[in-house]
């Protein structure tokens, strides 16, 4: 037997859906404005974070994307001995205006590590291999985010392709001899006999010691460091070979030291828009080192920071919001 259809039920579960539906409307429309109108650190998108994988000369090399293809594009440059995890903290912000490309170099995290006759350990390699995966990504021109390693990486692409470039951020990467301390005196001997010095070297850098060091630094606040950094950093190090490749490519570092008069040239000639964040509690990288950039460039704005070597794990809400803010002024 049929029933007749309860008017005021139906009545009733129509106010409901439209209620609902009105709300989440005005949820959708408050999120959309909140992220295209805010450059505070509060606004992230985390949805749509893509992990890719790319044939670059051979080598795979693994990848972050986030962020709209059609918006400006930032290149991310990870340290030593970290990866585009590195990055986790600043992505999710960047990506709500910027379309992100955050790879590991061959030799780190995720992407292949042939040995070191296979591969030639270089930073100019090295640079070689991003700026084509940045090429075959079809990006013509895009803003550098790099820190440490990512610095000499960073300003090689700059340098081979200068009108590619619309800003640069450096977070602690080193480009003037002010930045190396005593932490290098170790370095530099290796550098000199590798063979007689080899065994205080990895002592110096790849052991877990120094990975610890090289996060915490002289920092107060050592609460604020999560250990799984140093403690993944140092487990990758630890994979077959990587002893031999990281050695490899430290012992090319030295060509980064003789090149800084090169790049602080281009600085002083191209004179790009330039943010330097920079954490004081760095033993890594002295904070004098921090200096330089605004004297030869003065399209450079330097802020110095209560954090250490990697200024994302102290101060990641401080650090993008200078971020944020720059890019909103240059991009």
């Amino acid at each position: 037997m049929e029933t007749e259809p309860n008017s005021e039920g139906m009545t009733r579960r129509r106010v409901t859906a439209v209620i609902a539906a009105v709300a989440f409307v005005s949820w959708e429309s408050e999120t959309v404005m909140a992220n295209e109108s805010s450059n505070s650190p509060g606004a992230t998108r985390y949805d749509g974070i893509r992990f890719r994988r790319a044939q670059v000369q051979g080598v795979g090399i693994h990848y972050q994307e986030a962020g709209d293809p059609a918006w400006p594009d930032l290149i991310l440059l990870h340290g030593f001995p970290s990866t585009s995890r590195m990055w986790d903290r600043l992505i999710p912000t960047l990506a709500t205006r910027y379309h992100i490309i955050a790879p590991d170099y061959p030799g780190f995290g995720l992407s292949e590590a042939p040995s070191p006759t296979a591969f030639s350990y270089t930073f100019d390699h090295i640079a070689a291999v991003m700026s084509q995966l940045v090429k075959q990504l079809g990006i013509a021109q895009y803003t550098i985010v790099m820190q440490d390693y990512g610095g000499p990486i960073g300003f090689r692409m700059a340098m081979a392709d200068p009108q590619a470039i619309k800003a640069i951020i450096s977070q602690n990467a080193a480009a003037y001899d002010a930045a190396l301390g005593p932490v290098w005196d170790a370095r530099k001997a290796f550098w000199k006999d590798p063979v007689a010095n080899r065994e205080a070297l990895q002592k110096n850098l790849l052991s877990l010691d120094a990975a610890r060091t090289r996060h915490v630094g002289k920092t107060p606040n050592v609460e604020l460091y999560d250990p799984n950094s140093w403690n993944d950093e140092y487990a990758m190090l630890n994979r077959p070979g990587m002893a031999d490749i990281h050695t490899a490519l430290f012992y090319d570092y030295r060509n980064n030291v003789a090149s800084y008069p090169k790049w602080q040239a281009w600085l002083r000639e191209a004179k790009p828009p330039m943010q330097v964040v920079w954490g004081r509690h760095d033993v890594s990288f002295m904070v004098e080192g921090a200096q330089g950039f605004a004297r030869d460039n003065p399209n450079c704005e330097t802020h110095i920071i209560d954090a250490g070597h990697f200024p994302m794990d102290e101060k990641p809400d401080e650090v993008r919001a200078l971020h944020m803010d720059f890019l909103s002024r240059h991009l």
